[in-house]
């Protein structure tokens, strides 16, 4: 699957509408370990396989916040702006983890825009309904807004 090349000025018009699906982004054991050591979270459930085998999910699951954190991924891997001089994280709304992610399971990130906003500074504020999936999952693992600030 290749990035969707968008001109930011077209999407004023597509408030609404799902504007791009990620490709499907792994989340092996390796990656929860890291994103443990980074952040200092070791809770079991996340980096202990043996014990994890026991839990409701019967291995061990990925943070939420990894989930989260990897919107920017998805993101970028999803569009391309050809018409874009640099854009910034800005914010996140309404933030819900609504199932677990297995070790080694593959999500991906599908895109709809809530709002588009011109700014000072020649940009424009983007609000997106990001809802993240796993691959063979019955629900949504992560559904978020997430904004952004784009600059020409």
């Amino acid at each position: 699957m290749s990035k969707t090349n968008l001109s930011l000025r077209s999407l004023e018009t597509r408030v609404g509408e799902e504007v791009g699906v990620s490709p499907w982004v792994e989340m092996p054991q390796d990656r929860i370990d890291l994103f443990a050591r980074a952040t200092e979270d070791f809770q079991w459930i996340h980096v202990d396989p043996q014990k994890a085998k026991s839990s409701p999910f019967g291995t061990t699951i990925a943070h939420g916040f990894l989930t989260l954190s990897m919107l920017p991924k998805l993101t970028e891997s999803t569009f391309e702006f050809a018409d874009r001089r640099m854009g910034v994280n800005y914010g996140l709304n309404k933030v819900r983890f609504t199932a677990p992610v297995p070790a080694g399971a593959r999500i991906r990130g599908r895109f709809t825009l809530v709002k588009y906003e011109k700014i000072e500074g020649n940009g424009v504020q983007t609000t997106w309904s990001a809802v993240i999936e796993r691959e063979g999952g019955e629900k949504p693992v992560c559904v978020a807004e997430t904004i952004s600030r784009h600059y020409f």
